[in-house]
């Protein structure tokens, strides 16, 4: 082989690793060197395992050390990308007249989730854009599916993911505004109490055939109104409705519930209100009050909004403007806020921040950045089409972030223990960060009794083919005791394996993984020493350090 093949493979790595955003193909880069350099093809089985062993260690590097590493070994390889990196920007709102009011409306029935973090960094990006205020509102009228504690974890959340909020408003303390409304949209005859059975009601309304109370005289609706306010009808017996177009050819538009009966108490307010208003009436009065200019939503809310315009329109008010963005599906996580309390009172979960979980507590636990999580949903844009979640596309936003910063470690899971024999002292080092020499080297020194731990899978490997690499100390040969076996690194070009390995002279290691299971094994003592708590076990993947001790360290996996 070439002597300088190594490095035009880690150019060509480095370079497909650039142009796709961090992630460089493998059988991409066999082509690359199969094809200019033909002679290597009769030698595929020597040159793939090599490549292979490369992009895994270029993969590891994350987009802006693979940047540098190409610009500072073979900057022509950035030349030949066709197109710059594409800079995502969220489109302009429309009938922008100075500063904005936009507004988030969390209901606390728990801490925020991945899913949660979308309308508010939106939100979030253009009050920053154009000015003005981005308003929370608790939206409490639902006295069932409160957690008190969510008053409180909800506004730590958005401090945390970086969301400025102006002001904090909580509906169940704006009860007697909604009430004022409802009784002046009776007064219109735009509104009115209904006594049917619910089903009925229901039945008329998509036969669109109007119930038998939706005509009586204004006069003996607010009669109907005041016995309902003063609590003679039972829970289910009466709700106040709001009119629209009783014919509207979508089902959903017809008219809808705007207060109902209520007697379960409230973690705020108790007992003190019984007519609880339904989101169609509370969201159109507060967001006209508040004075929105733009609301931003999913698109599973756009029949609310045609709800809600009946009232904007009954009462004369200037509407908002309105934006509806696709759903997205997040695959492979935890979202409901119920079962998760429900799995923490029952023990099975540790608490908010449980690894199974897609809380914002839960990716803070686990090391992801509120810049990645930003970044993600500004790419995704608002289009009206419906998404799927990436969390690989995550991961790799987050790589970007924390590569820098994430000194190299070996971690050892189900350590296997081997003797060397055939030499007195083996010295070795590794750099801590392949892209910053000046942090220096974890420099390794094994005499006396040479004994290293491998991780069980290796270990099997080891067995099967009679030699591995340890990686940056030796190679050595399989046995009891195992025989060291020199240093030479072509050994990587027949296909022998370079592994992961720790000296007598480690600390116990307990790594948290995504799917609540722990991985166990050692780390390399230096890891005592790193003041980042964010580190990288080579081949293993980023890890935040949660806690050191005595007993060693404990870490959540982040990603790889």
């Amino acid at each position: 082989m070439s002597d300088n093949i190594e490095e035009i493979i880690r150019n060509y790595a480095l370079q497909n690793a650039v142009f796709f955003k961090g992630k460089a193909n493998p059988k991409a880069v066999v082509g690359k060197i199969l094809g200019e350099f033909p002679d290597y093809r009769s030698k595929s089985a020597e040159i793939i395992p090599l490549i292979n062993s490369i992009v895994e260690n270029v993969n590891s590097m994350g987009l802006e050390a693979q940047t540098k590493a190409l610009e500072s070994s073979n900057p022509a390889l950035l030349a030949k990308k066709e197109k710059k990196e594409r800079t995502y920007e969220l489109p302009q709102l429309d009938n922008v007249n100075g500063p904005v009011v936009m507004r988030i409306a969390p209901g606390p029935s728990g801490p925020l989730h991945i899913g949660h973090t979308r309308v508010s960094i939106l939100n979030d990006e253009y009050v920053k854009r154009y000015g003005g205020k981005l308003i929370c509102r608790f939206e409490d009228t639902n006295p069932e599916k409160i957690d008190p504690d969510a008053y409180d974890m909800i506004p730590e959340d958005l401090e945390w993911l970086g969301v400025k909020i102006t002001d904090y408003y909580i509906q169940s303390d704006r009860f007697e505004l909604y009430y004022d409304i409802t009784k002046q949209l009776i007064e219109q005859g735009n509104a009115y109490v209904c006594t049917c059975n619910a089903d009925d009601w229901r039945h008329l309304k998509e036969a669109k055939q109007a119930c038998p109370c939706r005509d009586l005289p204004v006069e003996e609706q607010l009669e109907r109104y005041d016995k309902f306010m003063a609590g003679d009808y039972n829970d289910g017996e009466a709700v106040v409705v709001v009119k629209t177009a009783i014919d509207h050819p979508n089902p959903a538009v017809r008219d809808f519930v705007a207060l109902r009966l209520v007697r379960h108490p409230h973690p705020r307010v108790g007992t003190k209100y019984i007519a609880y208003p339904m989101m169609n009436l509370s969201v159109a009065i507060d967001d006209h009050l508040m004075e929105m200019t733009h609301v931003i939503r999913g698109k599973d809310h756009l029949n609310n909004t045609f709800r809600q315009e009946y009232i904007y329109d009954y009462m004369g008010w200037k509407k908002p403007n309105f934006y509806h963005y696709g759903l997205v599906n997040i695959p492979d996580t935890m979202l409901k806020t119920s079962l998760i309390k429900k799995s923490i009172l029952d023990g099975e979960y540790s608490g908010w921040d449980d690894v199974r979980t897609g809380t914002v507590r839960a990716m803070k636990r686990r090391g992801i950045k509120p810049e990645a999580i930003r970044r993600y949903w500004v790419e995704s844009g608002m289009k009206a089409v419906d998404i799927q979640f990436s969390w690989d596309n995550l991961y790799g936003m987050n790589r970007d972030i924390i590569d820098d910063g994430a000194n190299r470690y070996f971690f050892v899971q189900n350590p296997v223990r081997y003797d060397i024999d055939g030499i007195e002292s083996i010295s070795g080092k590794a750099p801590l960060h392949p892209d910053h020499p000046e942090r220096g080297n974890r420099e390794y020194t094994i005499d006396g009794a040479k004994t290293v731990f491998i991780s069980a899978d290796d270990s099997k490997m080891f067995s099967e083919s009679g030699k591995v690499r340890l990686k940056d100390l030796c190679n050595i040969d399989y046995g009891t005791p195992a025989k060291y076996s020199g240093d030479d690194v072509s050994i990587l070009r027949q296909g022998f394996k370079a592994v992961q390995w720790v000296s007598r002279d480690s600390v116990e290691a307990k790594i948290l993984m995504p799917d609540g299971t722990v991985a166990e094994g050692l780390a390399e003592i230096r890891i005592m020493d790193e003041t980042n708590d964010e580190v990288q076990f080579e081949r293993v993947g980023f890890v935040r350090i949660e806690k050191k001790d005595s007993n060693g360290i404990t870490g959540i996996f982040s990603h790889r």
